[in-house]
């Protein structure tokens, strides 16, 4: 009985987490055009990239995922995923 109670339990937490949106990561473009700028504002703002100088949209999303506006020492300058052509 016990045991089935754990293992019940268990499963519940692991369905619990696996149900957590995760943060957004960094799109570098700061303004765009076209499809891609109708397919940003088709996004929710809390499912939408952060992007350089969207101060709103970025401390929106903040609030919601970290619990602060503020940004973390490590996300002013994040690392650089993206290569330049």
């Amino acid at each position: 009985m016990v045991r089935s109670f754990l293992i019940t339990g268990l499963f519940v937490c692991v369905m619990a987490m696996s149900g957590e949106a995760r943060e957004p990561g960094w799109d570098w473009r700061v303004v765009t055009f076209g499809d891609q700028r109708e397919k940003i504002q088709d996004t929710p703002i809390l499912e939408r990239d952060y992007r350089p100088l969207h101060f709103y949209g970025n401390t929106v999303r903040r609030m919601h995922y970290r619990g602060s506006p503020l940004p973390l020492p490590k996300s002013v300058v994040p690392p650089r995923t993206r290569t330049n052509r």
